[in-house]
């Protein structure tokens, strides 16, 4: 009893690539490249970022009613369309020297846990900024440290900041 064998599997390829000639397609397909969106900011003169997908909005600096007995780099809350928004100076948070806001400072509104959001207070705010997965890299600095990863922007870098770090102050 024999096999029969279908002729035209063993020429699928070739018809494949004669196809894909013909439309105009390359031969090999490329899986796209993977981008990250970041927002970066300023803060002491340095770039810093945070995924897009973590910032609800930007507003700008206005006033923050004080409150007792929490951390020092929580500066209080503000009012945002009835919502009670938590602002926690980023600065004093990464350890950087203080300094008085200009008017170019912004808090940025993040999505965190449980629905809630927080408000991080930067220097300014630059852009989005897209980036490949292969030209992130991890962050040379100590465990535990925000920022967990770098990459390349022209020439200087941005550090790329581990959000849950930076909101979590349980682990103090």
């Amino acid at each position: 009893m024999s096999e029969t064998v279908d002729p035209r599997s063993e020429l699928t390829p070739e018809w494949e690539r004669i196809a894909r000639g013909a439309s105009g397609s390359p031969e090999v397909e490329h899986e796209p490249e993977l981008l990250r969106e970041l927002l970066t900011f300023e803060l002491d003169g340095t770039d810093y970022a945070v995924a897009v997908e973590r910032v609800r909005e930007i507003i700008r600096l206005r006033d923050i009613t004080a409150m007792p007995r929490v951390p020092a780099c929580i500066l209080g809350v503000v009012a945002l369309r009835g919502e009670i928004v938590q602002v926690l100076d980023l600065r004093q948070r990464l350890g950087l020297s203080p300094c008085e806001p200009t008017r170019r400072a912004r808090i940025i509104v993040l999505h965190g846990d449980d629905d809630r959001v927080t408000g991080i207070l930067v220097d300014a705010v630059r852009d989005v900024f897209r980036v490949s997965e292969g030209e992130v890299e991890s962050s040379p600095a100590n465990a535990g440290s925000a920022v967990i990863e770098l990459c390349r922007r022209d020439t200087d870098f941005v550090s790329i900041l581990d959000l849950d770090q930076v909101l979590d102050f349980d682990a103090e």
